[in-house]
């Protein structure tokens, strides 16, 4: 659940939760506030599944990651709305198969971009910029991509659980279509987001968040909306599923205790 959320502000206000915050307490991180892990433990209560399905998305990025590598020879990512830097980021995976991978990560949180540069200055391969990943001009336009993506190869554009922060009407899916059609042949779009095929789950969780935000939250989704993301594109293998069974590499994968919602994607590869 890494931001998404709308301004691209140096303002910190850590009395109002941040999606970024949130997500990092999720993942036992240290960089978030009182008002981050308050609003935390109150979605717990409504989702008790939340935690788990943090962990399992987080699993799903490294698995996306290292397989794009390895099997299609992927060297370049953009992570839109990457949130804080944690245990095996996208560099390190990338870079542990290709020693030249070039990684850039985008988000609109301040902090993130504080501590992003912070882990990043001694690799000359990876940048992280300040920016509103729905304005794709202002990340696919930057220096820093500019530097490090080259646009006649293959790039693997990344949005992990970060979709359902974007409201309806600044459309999701049409952020997802230009980016893609910015992408050479061989590219790939990697798409996630909180799906529930309950109404009332969608309604309760979409309106707390969103009053606990002040507004920098989209809306949870049904399965069925994630086709229009990857429209334009050959799903892989095995399809739009629930995260943790994205080609899983090990039956350890933690349990989620309820299913209200799920983490749900897939990866999509242009032709």
């Amino acid at each position: 659940m890494p931001s998404g959320d709308a301004s691209s502000s140096t303002r910190i206000d850590v009395t109002v939760p941040s999606v970024a915050r949130m997500y990092d307490y999720l993942l036992d991180g240290k960089d978030n506030y009182p008002a981050d892990r308050t609003a935390t433990d109150q979605l717990l209560e409504q989702v008790p599944s939340m935690k788990v399905l943090a962990l399992n998305n987080r699993h799903f990025l490294r698995r996306v990651v290292r397989v794009l590598a390895e099997d299609y020879g992927i060297r370049q990512f953009v992570d839109h709305g990457s949130g804080f830097p944690t245990q095996d980021n996208v560099h390190e995976i990338a870079q542990r198969v290709h020693p030249d991978a070039r990684v850039v990560y985008a988000d609109n949180d301040p902090l993130v971009l504080a501590h992003g540069r912070v882990l990043l200055e001694q690799n000359d391969n990876t940048a992280v910029i300040q920016a509103d990943f729905r304005d794709t001009a202002s990340v696919w336009d930057s220096p820093e991509v500019a530097r490090l993506i080259d646009p006649g190869e293959p790039v693997a554009a990344l949005f992990v659980s970060v979709l359902h922060c974007v409201k309806a009407g600044d459309d999701p899916a049409g952020v997802v279509h230009r980016v893609r059609d910015r992408l050479p042949a061989g590219s790939c779009l990697v798409v996630c987001q909180l799906v529930s095929e309950d109404a009332e789950v969608r309604r309760g969780v979409t309106e707390f968040m969103d009053c606990s935000t002040g507004g920098q939250w989209g809306e949870v989704r049904r399965e069925s909306d994630l086709l229009e993301y990857l429209d334009g594109t050959e799903i892989l293998p095995p399809g739009l599923v629930e995260v943790s069974t994205w080609r899983a590499d090990s039956d350890l994968a933690p349990l989620q205790p309820s299913f209200e919602w799920i983490e749900f994607g897939g990866v999509g590869r242009i032709g």
